[in-house]
């Protein structure tokens, strides 16, 4: 840095004999702007802000998406083994996977790239056993569907009462 105008050493100047500041003072001052300048713009990084606040929990109809993953699984799987099934099972699933769709949306999540597992690893060998299987299924499903509508907010409430209206339906459409 060249300084072009007249600085003094604590003592007056030669030229008009007024205290001047001193040279140290001024390169000191520059040095102190030019250090807040460079951390102004750092105080919005999170170089110097500790971030303790918890993450918010998770939505309470996070369970239902996979939920209603798991149906649409165990029913495709009932299908496969059960090919007689698969044009009665298979508007189901869809159903199903129709409904995880819609839950995703809502909570702003997207749903994950592989299926959950159906609950049972297995279904029965039986066509009748598979029904009666996935009639228990969608029976637990429709009352965690009502306990989660009851305690929904209302602009909630209408998509989990369709839900749990048609896991009823569904119920009676396997008999």
């Amino acid at each position: 840095m060249v300084l072009t105008c007249p600085v003094g050493t604590g003592r007056t100047t030669q030229r008009d004999q007024a205290s001047g500041h001193s040279r140290r003072k001024l390169l000191r001052a520059g040095a102190l702007l030019a250090l807040g300048g460079a951390a102004a713009p750092l105080t919005g990084c999170d170089l110097f802000d500790r971030d303790d606040q918890p993450a918010p929990p998770p939505d309470p109809l996070r369970p239902m998406v996979d939920e209603s993953l798991a149906l649409a699984a165990a029913y495709r799987t009932s299908a496969t083994a059960h090919p007689e099934l698969a044009d009665r099972l298979g508007p189901i699933a869809e159903a199903h996977t129709a409904h995880a769709t819609e839950l995703a949306r809502v909570i702003g999540v997207a749903l994950p790239s592989t299926v959950a597992a159906a609950p049972s690893a297995e279904p029965p060998t039986d066509p009748a056993g598979a029904l009666a299987a996935l009639r228990r299924l969608e029976k637990t499903a429709q009352q965690s569907a009502t306990a989660a509508c009851a305690a929904a907010p209302a602009e909630r409430a209408a998509l989990l009462g369709s839900i749990t209206a048609a896991r009823a339906t569904h119920q009676e459409a396997l008999k």
